[in-house]
């Protein structure tokens, strides 16, 4: 977290990238790792939950429970969850919620099943979850079609619900780099790619959000 969120307190945006190994991240990031040798941000390094599976992993990052308390215990039980979240505890506290992810965090914390027509898109004001949602399915997803969004397509939109909304908390999830890993492997020229690739993206929408408070 930079100098300059922590002076502006009451708005967070968190970032998941999607399989990134730990070796990587410290390799490839370059853009990253500036502002931790400027000293504007920190690194910490934590063990996941158990299985540690895509969807187990989001509701446990979001509760704060483990799987073997919040239920999803693989990717094959996706549900909307009954515990308090990051989502409904802001809303309580009059914070507006965001967030441009895979459609499985629409299942957890706001309804399921998923509905492409009702749910690929919703600004739901009163919503005591997540009130501005943009999702993707990544429907026919196997090893040679990733059939995942452009990071930067996704960062616009997490920039444009931001500025219209004054998100206090969003989140923004990319499987791109799960997916190459899977398809790849993590060392090799492709994935080290990607990474750099990445790193690029996130970089160029960083002062943006900086700026935004």
């Amino acid at each position: 977290m930079t100098k300059a969120m922590t002076d502006q307190p009451g708005r967070l945006l968190l970032i998941i990238l999607d399989g990134v190994p730990w070796a990587n991240w410290r390799r490839r990031f370059g853009a990253l790792e500036g502002w931790v040798q400027s000293g504007a941000a920190r690194v910490w390094r934590m063990r996941s939950v158990l299985p540690s599976m895509s969807g187990p992993c989001y509701a446990s990052i979001h509760t704060g429970t483990p799987p073997q308390q919040h239920g999803v215990l693989s990717n094959g039980l996706i549900r909307r969850l009954d515990l308090p979240d990051i989502f409904s505890q802001a809303r309580k506290g009059g914070a507006i919620t965001g967030a441009v992810t895979h459609s499985w965090f629409s299942e957890l914390f706001n309804r399921a099943p998923f509905d492409w027509l009702r749910d690929i898109e919703y600004d739901e004001p009163a919503s005591a979850s997540i009130n501005h949602g943009r999702f993707h399915t990544m429907t026919g997803y196997d090893r040679n079609n990733q059939a995942t969004p452009c990071d930067a397509d996704l960062y616009a939109t997490l920039s444009m619900l931001c500025a219209r909304h004054r998100l206090h908390y969003g989140i923004l999830h990319s499987c791109t780099l799960d997916s190459m890993g899977h398809r790849f492997g993590h060392d090799c020229p492709e994935m080290d790619h990607a990474c750099a690739l990445a790193d690029a993206m996130l970089a160029s929408f960083l002062p943006c959000w900086l700026e935004m408070g």
